[in-house]
């Protein structure tokens, strides 16, 4: 699905748990941007989609709120005084696009709306916005924002039409220090924030904002990207220009896990799936998208155990074999259909076997994880 804008930012609308459905933000100079509301229609194949205009800016980052599926946040750029600035606020979609069922009006003839906006996050003030993160499990009144060094901790009040700066902290140290990327924890009750700056990564906690844990040269090059592993509370995964992926365990820093060099330009994104944690995406400027099995490190590192009925009996013996040491991390697919850097991929948040990845020249690929591995994982 080509969008015909360029872009590079994309999410799960967070919320919504029935119906597949992603938001995407176009970055265009010319044009008034917009955002994409995608909706995959599982059963026929078709992807619908409803355009929004998002006449603030450029977008450069976008998040859906974890309670309401009509509000989400971007990172958009404006000009001001001939300077460029990247801002960020929180908006509502109209009401009767919020959920995920309606049919797509025929693009030409229907005018497009446009986003209400909620509350800005106090443009500018400490600098350019990198990315908006909501605190995962919450009512959607908590956010984080990074911005240059700054890491902003919000309470969305009175129906998020205003942000209140709860908390912040700062980063030390010589330079130009910049966040790029910050992922909220699930674990610990939603009180710790991992954060990308320069080559470092370093983990927060938000009651305090003091800083929990600091991995120095985790990359080699800038980090791009970090996500959580949902099921394992201290694992945590980064990636970025030095072309790697790379695992880490929180409790003991000194080295990585486990690193993956399968890509052979920048990695942009890295997303483990919310079910099976041995799923692992990444997304990459060497226009490919590659899925993952680290399997050794998941939750379930010995795979599932069988079931009785489920297999015949040559077949129950071979199982119990294989079932007892534990499976290889391998990649289990490559996909090309990219002919531009991919600049975000990410899971859906109603169907765990699928996922989405966008490059810049506006395609939106939809795949999933190929059947026979589900069967190998739920079996």
């Amino acid at each position: 699905k080509v969008l015909g804008l360029e872009a590079r930012a994309l999410t799960p609308q967070t919320a919504e748990t029935d119906a597949i459905r992603f938001l995407v933000g176009t970055q265009s100079l010319k044009y008034d941007n917009q955002i994409h509301i995608i909706d995959f229609d599982d059963e026929n194949n078709i992807i619908n989609k409803n355009v929004l205009l998002h006449q603030a800016g450029e977008i450069w980052h976008i998040s859906a709120s974890p309670a309401d599926k009509g509000v989400l946040a971007t990172c958009y750029s404006r000009t001001s005084d001939s300077k460029v600035l990247t801002c960020a606020a929180v908006w509502r979609m109209p009401k009767e696009l919020e959920s995920g069922s309606h049919e797509s009006p025929d693009d030409s003839s229907s005018t497009a709306q446009t986003l209400e906006l909620l509350c800005h996050l106090d443009n500018t003030a400490h600098g350019n916005m990198a990315c908006v993160v909501w605190e995962p499990m919450g009512d959607g009144k908590k956010i984080i924002s990074l911005a240059d060094n700054h890491i902003l901790l919000w309470d969305l009040q009175e129906s998020s039409s205003q942000a209140v700066l709860a908390s912040s902290a700062s980063l030390e140290g010589k330079g130009q220090l910049r966040f790029t990327s910050g992922r909220w924890s699930p674990h610990h009750n939603c009180t710790q924030v991992a954060t990308a700056s320069d080559t470092t990564l370093r983990g927060w906690d938000t009651r305090s904002m003091s800083q929990i844990y600091c991995i120095e040269n985790a990359h080699g090059q800038l980090v791009r990207d970090l996500d959580f592993n949902p099921n394992k509370q201290y694992y945590l995964a980064s990636c970025g220009d030095d072309c790697k992926v790379k695992f880490w365990d929180t409790r003991n820093v000194t080295e990585p896990v486990k690193t993956l060099e399968e890509h052979s330009h920048w990695v942009w994104n890295v997303r483990y799936n919310h079910s099976h944690d041995q799923l692992v995406l990444t997304g990459s400027s060497d226009s490919r998208v590659i899925l993952s099995n680290m399997v050794s490190i998941s939750s379930e590192p010995f795979g599932h155990l069988v079931d009785d009925d489920d297999i015949s009996d040559q077949e129950d013996h071979r199982s119990e074999e294989k079932s007892k040491e534990p499976l290889q991390d391998n990649v289990i697919a490559t996909y090309e259909e990219h002919e531009d850097s991919v600049y975000a991929v990410d899971w859906s948040s109603a169907d765990p076997w699928l996922f989405a990845s966008l490059s810049y020249d506006g395609r939106l690929v939809i795949n999933r994880v190929p059947r026979a591995l589900k069967y190998h994982i739920l079996l």
